[in-house]
C-alpha cells in the first residue's frame, strides 16, 4: 500500500485505472478505511474511464493517527453542543479537506471530481465550497449539510452506536460487534449477505482498528459547524445521493444538502440505508459515473 506526503502527515492510498483519465476522489467516511469503498464500485467507475483514487483518512486505516491528541472527551463535547458553546478540537474537517487537496498536489494531479460518503461527503463539501478550483464535480452520498434542527440518528441507530463488544480482546467478539452494528445501520431493502458482511469486517479489522481516532474524528465534525451558507457558494455540477431507509443520516439531511446547493440534482434510493450493499454498488458507480460526464441534465428523482 502506497504512502505519500500531504498537509504535514502520511496518507496511505491506491489507485485504480489509466493515470491519463480523469481523476476520481473518494472521500471515506467515519472511521472507515478506503477498503469501504468496493472493489466491484471502484472497477465500474474506472471502466467508465476514469483514475480511481481512494485513501485512508487521518486517523483511520494505515495513515497517520493523532494520538498525540489523546482521546477526546465527547460527553463533554456533546453537551456543549447542547448549549451552542464552542468546541475545541485538535483538528477539524477543515484540515481533513487540506489533507485530501494535499494528496491531489502529491498525486500532481490539479483538479478532480470530488466523492464523498456521510463524513466523507462533509469534507466533500467543503473542498468544492473552500477549493473550487480543485473541484470538477461534487458527489455528496448519504451526507448532511449539518444545518441545526435536522433529524438525527434513530433510536436504534444510536442504541448500535453506542454498544461495544463483550469481549474487547476478543477479534470475533469485535467482528460479531460491528457486523450487528452494520446491520442496523445498513440498507434494508438492499440487505447485505451474512458471509459477505462477515468478510468486510473482518478484513477491516484485520487491516486496522483505531476507536479512539474515529472518536477524534467525531470531534472533528462537532468542532466543524454546519455548512449551509458553504453550499450555497457551490458552483461545481453537484449529485446528492441519499437512501430513503437511513438510520444515521436521515434522509431529510440529503433533501437539506440538495437544497442548498444551486442546480444540484437530488437521487433518492427506496430502501438505502447507511452503506454500499453490493447489490447497488455497480448501479451507483454507474450513476455517478455518468453525473461526472454531465450527463444527468435533469433531476434524477428516485430508484
Amino acid at each position: 500500500m502506497p504512502v505519500i506526503e500531504s498537509n504535514g502527515i502520511r496518507l496511505a492510498y491506491d489507485t485504480l485505472g489509466n493515470r491519463k483519465h480523469e481523476p476520481v476522489l473518494l472521500i471515506a467516511g467515519l472511521g472507515l478505511q478506503l477498503i469501504s469503498w468496493p472493489e466491484e464500485f471502484c472497477r465500474t467507475l474506472a471502466a467508465q474511464g476514469f483514475y480511481v483514487i481512494r485513501f485512508d483518512n487521518r486517523d483511520s486505516g494505515l495513515s497517520t493517527k493523532m494520538d498525540q491528541l489523546g482521546k477526546p472527551d465527547l460527553a463533554m463535547a456533546f453537551m456543549k453542543s447542547m448549549f451552542h458553546m464552542p468546541i475545541l478540537s485538535g483538528y477539524t474537517l477543515y484540515d481533513m479537506a487540506k489533507d485530501a487537496t494535499g494528496l491531489l498536489d502529491a498525486l500532481e494531479i490539479p483538479k478532480a471530481h470530488i466523492v464523498g460518503a456521510s463524513m466523507g461527503g462533509m469534507i466533500a463539501q467543503i473542498i468544492a465550497g473552500t477549493a473550487p478550483h480543485r473541484t470538477l464535480t461534487l458527489t455528496s452520498i448519504m451526507s448532511t449539510s449539518g444545518r441545526p434542527g435536522l433529524p438525527g440518528p434513530t433510536m436504534a441507530a444510536n442504541s448500535a452506536l453506542l454498544s461495544r463488544p463483550s469481549n474487547p480482546r476478543d477479534i470475533n467478539s469485535v467482528i460479531d460487534h460491528f457486523v450487528r452494528t452494520f446491520r442496523v445501520l445498513g440498507s434494508p431493502g438492499y440487505p447485505t449477505p451474512e458471509p459477505v458482511l462477515r468478510r468486510q469486517v473482518e478484513a477491516s479489522i484485520r487491516r486496522n482498528i483505531c476507536p479512539a481516532g474515529t472518536a477524534r474524528q467525531l470531534l472533528a465534525i462537532a468542532a466543524s459547524g454546519d455548512r449551509v451558507a458553504m453550499l450555497d457558494t457551490i458552483r461545481a455540477r453537484t449529485l446528492v445521493i441519499h437512501g430513503t431507509d437511513d438510520p444515521l443520516v436521515p434522509i431529510a439531511c440529503g433533501r437539506d444538502t440538495a437544497r442548498l446547493v444551486r442546480g444540484a440534482i437530488l437521487h433518492e434510493i427506496k430502501g438505502m440505508g447507511h452503506d454500499i450493499p453490493p447489490a447497488l454498488e455497480a448501479g451507483l458507480a454507474q450513476l455517478i459515473g455518468a453525473h461526472l460526464k454531465g450527463e444527468l441534465i435533469e433531476h434524477a428523482g428516485n430508484a
